[in-house]
């Protein structure tokens, strides 16, 4: 096991996987977190120096949980990364308040209870703070008032709170993706009767470089953002859209 150590939320598949690939072969020891417990395990399995934890996120004291749960299996803690998150495309009249307060608590509210309970570690060891949030972080879009005002909070969160931890050696930043290949953007496809290929063909003519991201791609941003290489970017939301916010 390594002496730096990262924890990684919704870790089960996509993005969330590909970033736990991708510190584990950095040299990072990763606790990876999801809720589909064949998929996080099956991660744990592949990589060596990967151990998985099986939950819900859904308050404060599990996130306290989770992080004692890192600090138990590790002894410390370098890199959180916030990736966990929900959306469900409907207009604001079609959102329950059930959807409204899922997206908020997942989105938003868990990055905050999650980074709180992990600041003390991340002090000790002048670590980083990495949310994944959304270009929706940063500009409007149909369907999805709820991820939107979530994602937009997530961005804003991650500016304040690297003003208060900045001068105790914590950087916070924010990666905002576009579309990502990755089962969220298919199984949303497939719920409106659109095959896998035909959806990949869709989002990639949609993208002005004409292909979308891949999850290893957002992987390796948040890699250098966690490095010390990235030493002097800290409050920042850097999108990885192949250009749709230009």
């Amino acid at each position: 096991m390594s002496d730096r150590v990262a924890l990684v939320t919704g870790a089960s598949s996509g993005i969330g996987a590909a970033i736990a690939r991708r510190l584990a072969m950095d040299g990072y020891s990763v606790l990876a977190a999801g809720r589909n417990a064949g998929r996080t395990s099956a991660l744990s399995d592949e990589l060596p120096s990967v151990r998985s934890w099986v939950g819900n996120l859904a308050a404060s004291p599990d996130c306290d949980q989770l992080v004692a749960a890192c600090l138990k299996e590790f002894g410390g803690l370098d890199v959180l990364v916030n990736n966990a998150g929900i959306w469900q495309p409907v207009t604001t009249e079609e959102t329950t308040d059930r959807i409204w307060l899922d997206t908020l608590a997942i989105n938003l509210n868990i990055p905050f209870f999650l980074s709180r309970a992990a600041l003390p570690y991340l002090q000790q060891r002048k670590g980083a703070i990495v949310n994944i949030a959304s270009s929706w972080g940063l500009h409007g879009a149909p369907q999805a008032a709820a991820y939107c005002a979530s994602k937009g909070g997530l961005v804003l969160m991650t500016r304040a709170m690297s003003i208060d931890h900045a001068s105790q050696g914590v950087r916070i930043n924010a990666v905002c993706p576009g579309d990502v290949a990755t089962p969220m953007l298919f199984r949303d496809a497939e719920a409106q009767g659109i095959d896998r290929e035909s959806a990949l063909r869709e989002a990639n003519a949609g993208s002005r470089s004409g292909r979308i991201t891949m999850p290893e791609e957002v992987a390796a941003l948040v890699a250098f953002l966690a490095s010390e290489a990235a030493a002097q970017i800290n409050g920042a939301a850097i999108p990885i859209d192949g250009g749709e916010l230009a």
